[in-house]
């Protein structure tokens, strides 16, 4: 089940003896387990919670707390962290698991305790029979990061219940500035709703003064300004990561990346490729791929091309002290510029 059903059913049904929480957004682990502390009116130091890490603690140890009695309440809370036995992972350091006692367990588990597996990996290995196993004998809560249109709909619903408002375009500069990660757009969308105040309204101005861009997102603009030939928006973008004490080796190195990252999904474009197989191929987040789309399709792939071989001949004449490094940056901007127009 996703995360809104899961919680309604942790906050209001009867709870079960088993549950599984799989997949990386943190945002949403931190709802589901805080819903169960809440509802069993634990805490970290209370008797009736354990925690346990997989990758230092045997499994013997889980069975042994989720087989005992609750201490003056109905429930004990028991919460798994690392089970990456479920994976096709191997951990050289972590302790043997008797995982035919796990599987004895989950046939039969304690009515008393509610033991909650988080399994914080973007993959489980479906061939194992203890994933399978828990799988069908727990209630399973997906914690996958969600699709932007998922998350857009979130942010939306959190800012009706706060009374934030934000036009299309701030949201769009907003989502992009946090990367689509729901954890960070929360934090930052609760800072924004006490910013806001009585006004409940956030401009595209004051968006840009609370969340600052990060190095990634300046070489994105800086990667738009050398696409279209704005010379003097590129080179200011420039100036003022120097100015913040980035390194010109490091400027160049990054901007390398997002030219094959649009030279990639250019090519891969051409093949018939939609957004989601993109991201699969290319192993990122698919809104990463969306804005590369929506950047590469005014350029012919040898411009790209040329651009790329550029930049990676830059980088070897000023690691091998052929040139100076801010000039050889500069002299590619404006030949790129010349170029382009």
């Amino acid at each position: 089940m996703n995360t809104q059903t899961a919680l309604q059913a942790i906050r209001s049904k009867k709870l079960e003896p088993v549950y599984l929480v799989a997949g990386t957004e943190k945002y949403l682990q931190d709802q589901i387990r805080d819903a169960f502390f809440k509802r069993l009116a634990v805490e970290e130091d209370d008797l009736n919670f354990a925690q346990f890490d997989m990758e230092r603690d045997p499994i013997d140890a889980v069975i042994a707390e989720a087989e005992s009695a609750p201490f003056f309440g109905d429930q004990r809370l028991i919460i798994v962290e690392r089970p990456f036995f479920l994976t096709a992972e191997k951990k050289a350091n972590a302790p043997e698991h008797d995982l035919d006692a796990l599987l004895a367990y989950l046939k039969e588990p304690n009515e008393t305790s509610v033991l909650v597996f988080f399994a914080d990996y973007e993959k489980l290995d479906e061939r194992k029979k203890i994933t399978k196993q828990l799988k069908k004998n727990s209630e399973l809560i997906d914690v996958q990061p969600l699709k932007e249109a998922d998350v857009r709909r979130y942010v939306q619903q959190t800012m009706e219940n706060a009374g934030l408002k934000m036009d299309r375009q701030t949201i769009d500069l907003f989502l992009q500035l946090t990367d689509l990660n729901l954890s960070k757009t929360m934090h930052e969308l609760e800072k924004l709703t006490i910013y806001a105040g009585d006004a409940h309204t956030i401009s595209k101005q004051e968006l840009l003064q609370l969340i600052p861009k990060t190095l990634e997102h300046n070489i994105f603009d800086l990667t738009s300004y050398v696409l279209t030939g704005k010379v003097e928006d590129a080179l200011r973008i420039y100036q003022d990561l120097l100015l913040q004490g980035e390194e010109t080796i490091k400027i160049n190195a990054i901007l390398i990346g997002q030219l094959r990252l649009l030279l990639q999904t250019r090519i891969l474009m051409k093949l018939g490729y939609q957004q989601a197989k993109i991201a699969e191929t290319l192993k990122i987040h698919p809104y990463r791929v969306k804005l590369a789309m929506q950047q590469v399709r005014n350029y012919q792939e040898k411009v790209l091309i040329d651009l790329y071989d550029a930049l990676v001949e830059n980088d070897y004449l000023v690691k091998t002290g052929k040139i100076d490094k801010e000039f050889a940056f500069q002299l590619f901007v404006l030949k790129t510029g010349q170029r382009v127009s």
